[in-house]
């Protein structure tokens, strides 16, 4: 009982550290013309769908320059290359992209990434290496789709202690994963892997969600106290590296002036049930650092391999 006062009475501390400090001026907001309206994805509409994404990209690069906003404006210039493929982009706000890896119409192994926070268009290439990391790992039937789907809360911010980004974002990837299932089939393996507060949006997305493992890795927590309370018949797994600094935040959840403060039980606790796998000496930004454990552990449970990978 002690220990469990101590880690609520840690996690108010920490929301009252935050509260003050984090008042600043708000961003002016960046002009970008509204998401195309597209076809619903299929196989056969793909095409269109990136084409239109890319049309996009290049106009809101267009608006921003014209704003003076030379960062988003390079950053939107990136992604409207020929190259790129996105099954939708936002540029409005601080941005949202769902970019695709591979053969999606073809794949049958297929990862969804969800990112944590600070991730937006200026910060995108971070998440898209991860993305570009784990695809070359799969091979030609394995696709990897980065899913900036939401708006993610900033690290030093009142918003990334509470759930209600994550709130706002289930029902947005559980429409995704539905839409998705429409391009790749019903026998496609699909794994959805998520990241520090990622993992919080992937928790509240998880009851009824149509994949086949769920994969938590630096989580601050669920939002849950244990897997069998996230409500789905995928594999659930967990991770963290050894040099990961969310190790020290308490995993304890509160409720606060109406909101729930805190994330609840930690993932790779035994108590929390699910199959924590190593991860290596890693950081948390490191889980898909190319050549490191996490992400050959990731790579093993997307290709379905789980027998090889190693328990913690």
């Amino acid at each position: 009982m002690a220990r469990r006062l101590r880690r609520t009475l840690l996690a108010a501390l920490v929301m009252a550290a935050v509260v003050v400090p984090v008042s600043a001026a708000a961003r002016p907001e960046i002009p970008a013309p509204p998401p195309a309206v597209l076809a619903p994805l299929t196989a056969s509409t793909l095409e269109k769908a990136y084409e239109a994404n890319r049309a996009d990209a290049a106009q809101a690069a267009g608006m921003a320059a014209d704003h003076g906003d030379r960062t988003r404006a390079a950053a939107d210039r990136a992604m409207a290359a020929p190259s790129r493929r996105f099954l939708s982009f936002d540029g409005r706000g601080p941005g949202r992209a769902v970019e695709v890896f591979g053969d999606l119409a073809h794949a049958d192994r297929v990862a969804v990434l969800v990112p944590g926070s600070d991730t937006t268009l200026e910060t995108y290439d971070r998440f898209r290496a991860g993305a570009i990391a784990l695809h070359d790992r799969l091979g030609p039937h394995g696709a990897v789709l980065a899913w900036l789907g939401y708006e993610t809360p900033g690290t030093v911010s009142t918003t990334v202690l509470t759930t209600d980004r994550a709130e706002q974002a289930a029902p947005l990837l559980r429409a995704f994963v539905r839409q998705l299932r429409g391009v790749v089939g019903r026998s496609a393996h699909l794994s959805l892997l998520c990241h520090s507060y990622g993992t919080v949006v992937c928790g509240r997305a998880a009851p009824g969600l149509d994949v086949s493992d769920i994969v938590l890795v630096g989580s601050p927590g669920s939002g849950v106290s244990s897997a069998a309370a996230l409500h789905t018949s995928a594999r659930v797994w967990a991770a963290r590296g050894s040099a990961d600094w969310i190790t020290y935040i308490p995993h304890a959840s509160l409720g606060l002036f109406g909101t729930t403060v805190g994330f609840g039980t930690d993932p790779v606790a035994p108590s929390f049930g699910a199959r924590v796998f190593q991860a290596g000496h890693g950081g948390h930004s490191d889980y898909f650092a190319p050549g490191s454990v996490s992400l050959a552990n990731l790579t093993r449970i997307v290709l379905g391999d789980t027998s090889e990978v190693p328990r913690a």
